[in-house]
């Protein structure tokens, strides 16, 4: 779908700021107490796809919300098999499929079956901080392995890496693909090179590929269990449908376990010690994934409209940032470390009155540099790069 830069869509376009402040969840609820509009934490603006709307609906009228008869497991360990072949050609087992909350869930349920506090833990940066922030709380080691900003975009630097890996000899390897925040989606080479790594230093990959459906063409996702059966055999691979349609209160998650002794680490827990997801959660989920199919292409035309006046409009207002358009997600990651300010995202808040997030809490490389959401209406957003752009310029 391609979409001219003030084209206005019915449904993702006409939203109200004055209701949306009246939101209690997080993204809205902190920046309308701020006096300010939220460009931060990763939630979209738009109203629910039509057709998980209708499942819920149906749902709730139905009062079919007790005890779900999910035994052998629910029924999205089959559909993110089909989806999965059907999107990428990734051919999966579904019997090594299970459920969680969420992906901050999964990866901690892994992370302590798979390492004990004082292990290293390699990830990119600079990353999500929850993440990180799990690493620091589980007594981990992090190995942070740095995006380079190069003229063409945001790099891995092979080479460091491998240093990094010679150096502290990590049992596991976080691979965020595509990439919060820079928005990087790794190609096939680069996956392959990640992949001779991983056998190379006997790595457990957890890949945390969430925002895959959500990636801009020419660019395509490739799930890194599927590069080749080597790499299928040590990855752990968690996603959802939370981000590409903006479901994430609803706590439901999938992992394909390929390395299977941890899978049998996992199936002798406790059934219930990690929680399960709710009979909602996967209703919706199903909903989305069989039926959100034109919802979604409408959604990312209009992400994609939204990248192009974030990248154009800040390159114009504030010529001293440096930023390159993001090859997925809804989030651009800029460099604002030449302009002088010690924060940027604090200096933004107060003078611009605008919630964007960065810093040092998505690492080291993370300082002086901002995370913005574009996945709102086009006039919020208008309003929001105004702001941006004030906070940015008025020093």
């Amino acid at each position: 779908m391609t979409l001219r830069d003030r084209q206005l869509i019915a449904g993702f376009d006409d939203l109200d700021v004055s209701r949306m402040q009246r939101r209690t969840g997080v993204k809205w609820a902190r920046a309308t107490q701020a006096a300010a509009l939220p460009a931060w934490v990763a939630d979209m603006d738009f109203p629910l796809a039509p057709p998980i709307r209708r499942a819920l609906t149906e749902l709730v009228d139905s009062g079919d919300l007790g005890y779900p008869n999910w035994l052998a497991g629910t029924p999205l360990r089959a559909e993110f098999a089909h989806r999965m072949n059907d999107r990428y050609g990734w051919q999966l087992d579904p019997s090594a499929v299970r459920e969680q909350t969420d992906l901050i869930q999964a990866l901690q349920l892994i992370l302590r079956l798979s390492t004990t506090p004082g292990d290293a833990v390699a990830i990119q940066t600079p990353n999500y901080p929850p993440f990180l922030a799990t690493l620091r709380t589980m007594r981990l080691k992090t190995v942070e392995l740095p995006f380079t900003d190069t003229d063409t975009g945001w790099a891995l630097d092979f080479d460091e890496i491998q240093r990094a890996f010679q150096e502290h000899r990590p049992r596991v390897l976080i691979l965020v693909n595509p990439h919060n925040p820079t928005g990087r989606v790794h190609t096939r080479a680069e996956l392959q090179r990640i992949a001779a790594i991983a056998d190379e230093f006997d790595l457990l990959v957890i890949s945390d590929e969430i925002h895959a459906e959500l990636t801009y063409a020419p660019h395509q996702h490739i799930p890194f269990a599927s590069v080749s059966s080597a790499a299928a055999a040590r990855t752990v691979t968690i996603t959802s449908a939370g981000k590409a349609f903006n479901i994430a209160g609803l706590r439901c998650a999938v992992v394909h376990y390929g390395d299977r002794s941890l899978l049998e680490r996992r199936d002798a827990e406790p059934p219930d010690l990690y929680g399960a997801v709710s009979v909602p959660g996967v209703v919706a989920t199903l909903a989305a994934w069989r039926h959100g199919g034109e919802w979604q292409d409408t959604l990312i035309g209009v992400l994609e409209r939204n990248r192009d006046r974030v990248h154009g409009t800040l390159a114009d207002a504030v010529p001293g940032a440096r930023h390159h358009k993001p090859e997925a997600t809804y989030l651009s990651w800029f460099d604002v470390s030449r302009l002088g300010i010690d924060d940027p995202v604090d200096r933004i808040l107060r003078t611009g009155g605008v919630m964007v997030d960065g810093g040092s809490a998505f690492g080291h490389s993370g300082a002086h540099r901002i995370r913005i959401n574009f996945a709102t209406a086009a006039p919020i957003l208008d309003r929001i790069l105004s702001g941006i752009a004030d906070g940015l310029t008025d020093h």
